[in-house]
Protein backbone atom coordinates (compact mmCIF):
# COMPACT_ATOMS: atom_id res chain seq x y z
CA UNK A 1 0.00 0.00 0.00
CA UNK A 2 1.08 3.40 -0.58
CA UNK A 3 1.70 5.90 1.61
CA UNK A 4 -0.56 7.64 4.32
CA UNK A 5 -1.67 11.56 4.09
CA UNK A 6 0.25 12.30 6.59
CA UNK A 7 3.36 10.26 5.10
CA UNK A 8 3.09 12.05 2.25
CA UNK A 9 2.85 15.60 3.62
CA UNK A 10 5.29 15.17 5.90
CA UNK A 11 7.65 14.22 2.58
CA UNK A 12 6.64 17.03 0.72
CA UNK A 13 7.13 19.27 3.22
CA UNK A 14 10.85 17.61 3.51
CA UNK A 15 11.00 18.04 -0.06
CA UNK A 16 9.93 21.79 -0.47
CA UNK A 17 12.52 22.39 2.16
CA UNK A 18 14.95 20.81 0.31
CA UNK A 19 14.49 22.12 -3.20
CA UNK A 20 14.50 25.92 -1.90
CA UNK A 21 17.18 25.75 0.60
CA UNK A 22 15.12 26.47 3.50
CA UNK A 23 15.14 25.16 6.93
CA UNK A 24 12.90 24.49 9.12
CA UNK A 25 13.48 27.61 11.06
CA UNK A 26 12.28 29.90 8.15
CA UNK A 27 9.51 27.81 7.50
CA UNK A 28 8.34 27.99 10.93
CA UNK A 29 8.14 31.56 11.10
CA UNK A 30 6.46 32.25 7.45
CA UNK A 31 3.61 30.02 9.36
CA UNK A 32 3.83 32.04 12.79
CA UNK A 33 5.03 28.56 14.56
CA UNK A 34 8.05 27.71 16.19
CA UNK A 35 10.96 25.70 14.52
CA UNK A 36 10.78 22.76 17.27
CA UNK A 37 6.15 22.76 16.73
CA UNK A 38 7.55 22.15 12.75
CA UNK A 39 10.64 19.62 13.53
CA UNK A 40 7.46 17.50 15.97
CA UNK A 41 5.32 18.06 12.76
CA UNK A 42 7.97 16.52 10.18
CA UNK A 43 8.78 13.55 13.07
CA UNK A 44 5.35 12.20 13.32
CA UNK A 45 4.95 13.43 16.99
CA UNK A 46 2.47 15.82 15.89
CA UNK A 47 0.04 15.88 12.81
CA UNK A 48 0.14 18.62 10.31
CA UNK A 49 -2.98 20.08 10.35
CA UNK A 50 -4.88 21.28 7.49
CA UNK A 51 -4.64 25.22 8.56
CA UNK A 52 -0.66 24.00 8.20
CA UNK A 53 -1.80 22.45 5.08
CA UNK A 54 -3.03 25.65 3.83
CA UNK A 55 -0.22 28.32 5.30
CA UNK A 56 2.96 25.40 4.46
CA UNK A 57 1.00 25.87 0.54
CA UNK A 58 0.84 29.74 0.29
CA UNK A 59 4.56 30.07 1.61
CA UNK A 60 5.68 27.90 -1.53
CA UNK A 61 2.91 29.18 -3.57
CA UNK A 62 1.68 25.79 -4.61
CA UNK A 63 -1.87 24.78 -4.20
CA UNK A 64 -2.95 23.00 -1.17
CA UNK A 65 -3.73 19.54 -3.07
CA UNK A 66 -0.33 19.76 -4.64
CA UNK A 67 1.01 19.43 -0.96
CA UNK A 68 -1.39 16.65 -0.32
CA UNK A 69 -0.39 14.94 -3.06
CA UNK A 70 2.81 14.19 -2.23
CA UNK A 71 6.61 15.38 -2.92
CA UNK A 72 6.94 14.88 -6.30
CA UNK A 73 3.51 16.79 -7.21
CA UNK A 74 4.58 19.84 -4.87
CA UNK A 75 8.16 19.96 -5.90
CA UNK A 76 7.00 19.63 -9.68
CA UNK A 77 4.14 22.59 -8.66
CA UNK A 78 6.81 24.86 -6.84
CA UNK A 79 7.34 27.93 -8.74
CA UNK A 80 11.16 28.35 -10.16
CA UNK A 81 11.44 31.37 -8.74
CA UNK A 82 11.00 29.70 -5.02
CA UNK A 83 14.11 26.67 -6.26
CA UNK A 84 17.14 27.37 -4.95
CA UNK A 85 19.53 29.61 -6.18
CA UNK A 86 22.30 26.57 -6.59
CA UNK A 87 20.10 24.94 -8.65
CA UNK A 88 19.24 27.53 -11.38
CA UNK A 89 23.18 28.26 -11.50
CA UNK A 90 24.06 24.81 -12.48
CA UNK A 91 21.38 24.99 -15.19
CA UNK A 92 21.97 28.20 -16.70
CA UNK A 93 26.00 27.39 -16.96
CA UNK A 94 27.15 26.31 -20.40
CA UNK A 95 30.53 24.56 -21.07
CA UNK A 96 32.88 27.21 -22.86
CA UNK A 97 32.46 24.56 -26.29
CA UNK A 98 28.92 24.94 -26.33
CA UNK A 99 28.84 28.60 -26.04
CA UNK A 100 31.22 28.39 -28.87
CA UNK A 101 29.08 26.50 -31.06
CA UNK A 102 31.52 23.73 -31.32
Amino acid sequence: MGMSLEERVRSAVAALLYATGESQTELAGAMGVSQAQVSRRQSGTAAWSLADCEAVAAHYGIDVLELLAGPTRATEALPAARRRAVGRQIGTHRPATVEGGV
